[in-house]
């Protein structure tokens, strides 16, 4: 990228929700020891992460690594190598788990400070296999979530009160719903088989539940949408008063299923959906909401769940299940990745018979720059920018120092607040609004390189 000009670029180019890319991972040669990895990390303030691969169906827009249904006891094979590789991440950091502890000691002693079940639709799992999902990450890793902010996404045919049920006695504390659109034919332009009615129901049994945050996804730039309907689905959300709000632009990627049947990108869609943002952040502001990050936006008074939109600016990260990442300061690492069915199929079968999980396969090594751009990137894409002082702290140098051509084309942009003080690096609302272009202009050209020669499957 040329940053010596000022041209705008098109506003959607990806979504950066962390850094580096997937995209941009490879097969390690030397196959690391986790406990290697894991000698010299801080481990007391880490976050756990499971990854549950399962879905009932796979909507049009979504290229994560899931897949549909599990036929022959899946999840049991699943859940089984759950506990096994569990068993050798907690052994390689040092510390045998206990039932709900937490960890306790010097400087190396393991902790957790919040946790999360995402997939896929970690509620596709039943009553009693939920259950089992907890007390891998309680007995095995010795997270203790009744005591730390933990997340759980759903879907509205799964969220059964038995499920609810159990994830609201064992801590959950925030439920991300994926709705989408309250309108059903928006819901079916976008692959999505659902109706308003079980999507309504849904969100009542998650209230009757009492898990303390209720978050509600919404996506614009939906073939059909139009202002009127996309207020009408904001209005729907918010009769629900939920604590959190994620309105995401439509997305087509390659192997989905929009992307199969020739769903594209143009000038006219990009304006649209940055008109539907703009009416939707403006309609939530009037709602009293603040807006967190471009995606995000939270009532205020709602408990706080840690770190806001993966803006972790320190490493520290436990990535159990195969679509899970693991992040140290100087590798974040994870299993093969796939999008296409059949290979998304292929790597969870081959997971299931895995005996071995005392090493790191696939990853990517943060190290030159790249911390740096991380930090900045991460921080910069939140509203409440990032405190200059802190950066340099960490790095021993400033951002603009770091980053001068990126930033100044920024500024000449109008992507950055002018009236946020020295202290503070911020971003416009234009900017925030470009969040998803502004985001990959960071990416170094190592990371460009892997993931422009990925090859997609």
């Amino acid at each position: 990228m040329n940053t010596a000009t000022t041209t705008a670029p098109r506003p959607y180019e990806s979504y950066v929700y962390a850094y580096p890319h997937k995209t941009a991972y490879r097969p390690l040669d030397d196959r690391p020891a986790l406990r290697d990895l894991w000698a010299g990390e801080r481990k007391d303030a880490l976050s756990l992460y499971l990854h549950i691969p399962f879905c009932e169906v796979r909507c049009g827009f979504c290229n994560l690594f899931t897949r549909i249904g599990a036929p022959d006891e899946l999840t049991t094979r699943y859940l089984d190598a759950l506990d096994r590789q569990a068993t050798a991440v907690r052994d390689a950091l040092g510390e045998n788990g206990g039932s709900g502890g937490s960890g306790v000691g010097g400087a190396d002693s393991v902790r957790f400070a919040a946790a999360a079940f995402g997939g896929g639709t970690p509620t596709y799992l039943d009553p009693d296999e939920l259950d089992r999902l907890c007390d891998i990450a309680e007995k095995r890793m010795g997270a203790d979530l009744r005591a730390v902010p933990l997340s759980v996404e759903t879907s509205p045919a799964t969220a059964t009160a038995d499920r609810l049920a159990v994830l609201a006695e064992r801590g959950a504390t925030r439920l991300s719903i994926g709705v989408q659109s309250f309108v059903d034919a928006e819901a079916k332009a976008a692959v999505r088989p659902q109706r308003r009615a079980e999507v309504e129901a849904a969100l009542g049994r998650i209230r009757e539940a009492g898990i303390p945050v209720l978050n509600i996804d919404l996506i614009y730039g939906i073939d059909g949408q139009t202002e009127e309907t996309w207020r009408h689905s904001l209005d729907a959300a918010l009769a629900w008063q939920p604590e959190e709000l994620y309105l995401y632009p439509l997305y087509v990627r390659p192997l989905t299923g929009l992307g199969r049947i020739g769903a594209g990108s143009d000038a006219a869609w990009d304006a649209q959906r940055l008109r539907l943002y703009r009416q939707g952040r403006d309609h939530l502001f009037a709602q009293g909401y603040e807006q967190v990050s471009m995606r995000m936006f939270r009532r205020p008074g709602s408990p706080s769940q840690g770190a806001d939109d993966h803006a972790c600016q320190t490493d520290g990260m436990i990535g159990l299940g195969c679509g899970a990442r693991s992040y140290t300061s100087g590798l974040h690492y994870s299993f093969d990745y796939a999008v296409d069915m059949r290979e998304i199929r292929t790597i969870i079968d081959a997971y299931t018979v895995a005996e071995d999980f005392s090493r790191a396969e696939v990853g990517y090594r943060v190290d030159g720059d790249e911390p740096r751009r991380r930090h900045l990137l991460q921080s910069l894409l939140q509203a409440g920018g990032m405190e200059v002082a802190g950066y340099r702290e960490r790095f021993g140098s400033g951002p603009a120092e770091d980053f001068p051509a990126e930033l100044g084309r920024f500024a000449a942009l109008g992507w950055l607040d002018g009236g946020a003080g020295p202290g503070l690096l911020r971003l416009s609302p234009e900017g925030l609004a470009h969040s998803d272009a502004l985001g990959p202009a960071l990416f170094s050209p190592a990371v460009r390189a892997a993931m422009a020669t990925y090859e997609a499957k």
